[in-house]
């Protein structure tokens, strides 16, 4: 994740330059340091985005198989069901 420094004495030297009180003025800067910790970088973005496309593609090769299966058990079931249907007539 985000490995930039945030500086919280700066920050809060500078809230309280701008009239926030010390203390609310480092609960601030703590809060903002800690949040920053969350925070996604480019790089992880990338990678996301690099994984995501993996998975598209194997998606879409999935879909193709389906596709194809669909087809052939399209064509399949009235051949079967035909064939079924010879050896049942010289059963009877």
């Amino acid at each position: 994740m985000n490995t930039s420094t945030f500086d919280t004495l700066t920050a809060a030297r500078d809230l309280e330059a701008a009239g926030v009180e010390r203390g609310p003025a480092e609960a601030i800067a703590k809060a903002i340091r800690e949040g920053q910790g969350e925070l996604a970088t480019g790089a992880d973005i990338a990678r996301l985005d690099s994984r995501l496309d993996v998975l598209h593609s194997r998606l879409d090769a999935l879909g193709s198989r389906l596709n194809t299966l669909q087809w052939v058990v399209g064509i399949q079931s009235p051949i079967t069901l035909a064939t079924f249907g010879i050896v049942a007539a010289k059963l009877l």
